[in-house]
């Protein structure tokens, strides 16, 4: 039997999943820790391996400089409503020092930058580069524990669905805990093991996105990570984008079979007539915003499938 990687407690089989987005080759055992609710990959790939995976799978190769938008924070209650705040970079407050890991193409950064903020990027995607020179971003490529960060030299860091993506997360935290200024800031946000959606959705749930997600959190697990790491918790909300249950409809209705890429992650094929028209009605309903009351109603209830996480260093 494999144990926890987060509490080292016995674990039991859940699932067993395929590369639904992508169609990278293979099936991967889940497993669930039976103390804290813990979800994992049972045999993850290494830091090497999953630079490969990603530069192999992801879009970036194919980013246009032209679609490069800084992201932007509403307020409000349509912000409230759109569940925007789930985004780690909402968090960081002006005229700080600042790293985002796992920052893509770098929106972030310039939303930062804007605000007076000193910001870098931390990116394992090796496409990222030439887009980070070109736009004259400060984004590394490599790891936490590769990164060329002096120790105590950050104010704040963000990790937005980035923790679920390392084969060791503990010693990842370890590492942004090292290159942040005492009393700085972890922020991070992750999908929720126990969440509404991990239920309803079983095996097509989006978040499983195996093998890219190696590590699903629970509120339980997530706690023991963070304080094994040294960190002190000072909350964890259950705040969730609206456009996650858009994107989970359209992809539990387009699910393909393993091996075939689907249609709407990877844009490899033309859509279907029929594809196109489930999307549409979809869409509708996004439009109508019942997606957003049904995502603020789980997130009322802590159920959510997003946690946002806000550790302070001791």
């Amino acid at each position: 039997m494999t144990d926890c990687p987060i509490c080292n407690s016995p674990a039991h089989a859940v699932e067993e999943l395929y590369d639904d987005r992508f169609g990278h080759p293979g099936r991967y055992s889940i497993r669930q820790c039976d103390r804290c609710g813990h979800c994992f990959v049972e045999k993850p790939f290494t830091s090497e391996e999953l630079a490969r995976l990603y530069t192999s799978h992801y879009q970036r190769s194919h980013f246009e400089l032209s679609d490069f938008t800084p992201v932007k924070k509403a307020g409000g209650f349509i912000g409230w409503l759109n569940g925007e705040n789930q985004a780690a970079y909402c968090w960081v407050p002006r005229d700080v020092r600042v790293l985002d890991v796992g920052c893509g193409v770098g929106e972030t950064l310039a939303y930062h930058a804007s605000r007076g903020c000193r910001a870098y990027g931390l990116e394992v995607d090796e496409n990222v580069k030439h887009i980070a020179d070109s736009l004259g971003l400060t984004i590394a490529i490599g790891t936490l524990e590769s990164n060329p960060f002096e120790p105590d030299f950050f104010d704040v860091i963000t990790m937005d669905q980035v923790v679920e993506h390392v084969s060791e997360p503990v010693s990842t935290l370890k590492e942004a805990f090292k290159i942040l200024k005492p009393g700085g800031r972890v922020i991070l946000s992750t999908p929720n093991s126990r969440g509404w959606g991990r239920t309803v959705f079983g095996r097509r749930w989006i978040n499983w996105h195996t093998p890219y997600h190696l590590n699903i959190f629970s509120k339980k697990s997530m706690r023991t990570a963070v304080e094994n790491a040294g960190f002190e918790v000072e909350k964890i909300l259950s705040l969730t984008s609206a456009n996650w249950l858009y994107f989970q409809l359209i992809h539990v209705v387009l699910y393909p079979a393993q091996g075939i890429p689907s249609v709407y992650w990877s844009k490899e094929r033309p859509w279907k007539f029929w594809e196109l028209w489930m999307r549409r009605g979809i869409k509708i309903l996004h439009l109508l915003k019942m997606t957003h009351a049904v995502t603020r109603f789980w997130d009322l209830l802590g159920a959510g499938d997003n946690m946002v996480i806000l550790l302070r260093k001791k």
